[in-house]
């Protein structure tokens, strides 16, 4: 676990000293932010109950928010590498394939981890102005399907970042798998028969949405973004290893 370890903190001083995580952590809060105020806005001139964090990221634009940082994120992790041939240096260094996906994937749930937490402060400011204060259950289970799923789109991004050289090419196949993942159900989710229903039950949002944002952790949720996350950390695995022999 050394070696992972030490790419981790690599990939996290990386993030730092390039813009991208500043434009990242910029333009995600600022619009959870504008997504919050609405939301609160909306909530008090209506007189309809007070949003908690699920009413925040269920927010159209939140998510996009949220595909597209993923996405940014991981396109640099591979490909740059590739581009600038510090891959051949990577990969004659004794670390296994493994270490160097996982250690890759650690540093960009790290970084997206430290943004989810800063929105905490939506939830005290919720918790102090609404009475008798936020359901804290559903609060949690909320935070957790949103890590999860968080972990399961970038293990996505991990994967298409060591099929491409080109940072643009793998930004936009992140992209398209992280909205088809999102969007498969949505064909599907009226009908009943057994192949519909496997095919609604891929999508990564459905399982967000169904049951954490209600304050309840189902095993099968927490399965599907673990074997996500297992089957495409695998799969970069693979293809990292494909271009040792090459």
């Amino acid at each position: 676990m050394r070696n992972v370890w030490t790419i981790t903190k690599r990939e996290i001083n990386l993030y730092f000293v390039s813009p991208i995580a500043y434009v990242v952590a910029f333009a995600f809060l600022l619009v959870m932010g504008l997504v919050f105020f609405i939301i609160v806005n909306f909530s008090l001139v209506g007189g309809s109950s007070a949003p908690g964090p699920a009413d925040m990221m269920n927010n159209f634009f939140a998510m996009i928010l949220l595909l597209a940082a993923c996405s940014v994120l991981t396109m640099r992790q591979f490909a740059e590498e590739q581009r600038t041939g510090t891959m051949e240096l990577l990969l004659t260094a004794p670390v296994r394939e493994w270490e160097l996906v996982v250690g890759k994937w650690l540093a960009g749930l790290a970084f997206m981890v430290l943004l989810v937490a800063v929105t905490l402060i939506y939830v005290l400011i919720l918790n102090y102005y609404t009475k008798p204060g936020l359901d804290m259950g559903t609060t949690f289970a909320s935070y957790l399907g949103l890590l999860l799923m968080i972990a399961a789109m970038l293990a996505v991004g991990v994967f298409a970042s060591t099929l491409f050289s080109n940072q643009i090419a793998s930004f936009f196949v992140t992209l398209v798998l992280l909205l088809a993942f999102w969007l498969v159900q949505y064909p599907f989710q009226d009908k009943t028969d057994a192949v519909s229903t496997f095919i609604a039950n891929l999508s990564i949002y459905k399982h967000y949405a169904d049951n954490f944002t209600n304050g309840v952790v189902a095993l099968a949720d927490i399965s599907y973004f673990v074997s996500v996350v297992a089957l495409f950390l695998f799969l970069a695995t693979r293809a990292v290893e494909s271009r040792r022999w090459r």
